[in-house]
């Protein structure tokens, strides 16, 4: 396993101090605030910059920032429901794969530029890997390719022969609404240029909200009562 960067490696060479840099990653993950915005809100404190540095900014720090809050995730709940949500990516439509627990805990995301049974399975593969574990039950619409998904991958042996495949779009609103959180956040980019940069901002957006949702044990970084720029930087810093 590589060795985890310190604090101080990872933002070595970086113009502005790493709390700046951190701030204006989960502001703008977080929040419905451009990059323009941001250079306004840190001009008022005396900080001059360009858009263009936040925004390299994030395309350098956000995957880095989910791979180190991961280390501290909790597994999702057994019972998945799952669903597409659609992105714009250079002014056509890609497909935004998504499940949530049966809380409304996130288990995994996944951005596809088609819809099929490939895409299904793929986002399937990644959410098991990322969970550690298979559902005891999923949750669909009634998209058939996503139904055609999890059958070849149960008669594969990729999900557990018990796994309950059911379709319900009562039981599916907890992850239509859990989509909207995603989507208010996107609406402001206006659309992406780069796949790349579209999957990075949404890993992204989706970790800010798995933390808005307190899906982390923080508890060996003894944390309690300490505010989110402590927390952040603790999280950081582990090894």
């Amino acid at each position: 396993m590589a060795r985890v960067l310190g604090l101080e490696e990872l933002f070595e060479g970086r113009h502005f101090d790493r709390e700046i840099i951190v701030l204006c990653v989960r502001w703008y993950l977080r929040f419905k605030l451009s990059f323009r915005d941001l250079v306004e809100m840190m001009g008022e404190h005396g900080l001059s910059m360009a858009h263009t540095t936040i925004m390299r900014w994030v395309h350098h720090y956000a995957p880095e920032f989910e791979r180190r809050w991961n280390r501290f995730a909790q597994p999702a709940g057994a019972s998945w429901r799952v669903d597409e949500t659609y992105v714009k990516v250079r002014g056509e439509w890609v497909y935004l794969y998504r499940a949530v627990d049966r809380t409304g805990n996130t288990v995994d995301f996944r951005l596809s530029p088609r819809r099929d049974v490939a895409a299904a399975k793929a986002f399937f593969r990644k959410a098991i890997k990322g969970q550690g574990s298979s559902p005891r039950t999923i949750t669909l619409d009634g998209y058939a390719a996503s139904h055609r998904a999890v059958r070849e991958m149960k008669a594969d042996g990729e999900l557990p022969g018990d796994t309950k495949l059911r379709s319900s779009k009562y039981l599916n609103n907890l992850i239509e609404q859990d989509h909207r959180g995603v989507k208010l956040r996107i609406g402001p980019m206006l659309g992406f240029k780069r796949f790349r940069t579209a999957a990075i901002a949404i890993a992204g957006i989706e970790l800010l909200r798995q933390i808005s949702k307190g899906q982390f044990n923080l508890t060996r970084l003894r944390l309690q009562d300490r505010r989110a720029p402590a927390v952040w930087d603790a999280v950081l810093a582990a090894q």
